[in-house]
């Protein structure tokens, strides 16, 4: 049966009421902006959501992963009645509810993927065309890594952001 999706206020009536709202955004996300209250689950570690009667509200940025995944989402909830936030954070925060942000905290590995990517890119071609050809490789290689990570799920730039030194300090 598909999660039933509940508006921001709907939403949090429910919370009010003892529902557990639960944030399947990935560690980094949570930590740079969040809604009070909800426990950070993302979706590889969701088997790991406690087993209870409960009610459970999930949420993730927009709500397209929470909809993406719905299915896996009421299967962790198990018998307990699950929500889905319509929306997520974004129209959270739109509906006037708090959110705690914390800017301190290093942008979202895949905002960094894309920034890198483009820096390359665009370096690559530009390098190409003023300076020598065989700069229109480094594009060329990021596309291949980026078509990589869409096939396989595996990306070796958000790897290698993950243990630079300003990304150690997200809170887990």
């Amino acid at each position: 049966m598909p999660l039933k999706q509940l508006s921001p206020s709907d939403a949090r009536a429910r919370i009010d009421a003892g529902a557990r709202l639960v944030d399947i955004r990935d560690a980094d996300e949570h930590a740079r902006e969040r809604i009070p209250g909800a426990i950070n689950l993302p979706l590889d570690r969701i088997d790991d959501l406690p087993r209870d009667e409960c009610a459970v509200v999930f949420h993730c940025r927009s709500g397209a992963r929470t909809s993406a995944n719905a299915v896996r989402l009421a299967a962790a909830a198990g018998e307990a009645p699950a929500f889905l936030l319509d929306g997520g954070i974004d129209a959270w925060r739109r509906g006037g509810h708090p959110t705690f942000a914390d800017r301190s905290q290093p942008l979202e590995i895949m905002r960094q993927v894309q920034i890198a990517a483009g820096a390359l890119v665009l370096a690559g071609v530009l390098l190409g065309l003023f300076v020598a050809p065989g700069f229109l490789s480094v594009s060329a290689f990021v596309g291949a890594g980026l078509l990589l990570a869409g096939a396989t799920g595996w990306c070796g730039m958000a790897r290698l952001l993950r243990v630079m030194p300003w990304n150690r300090r997200t809170a887990a």
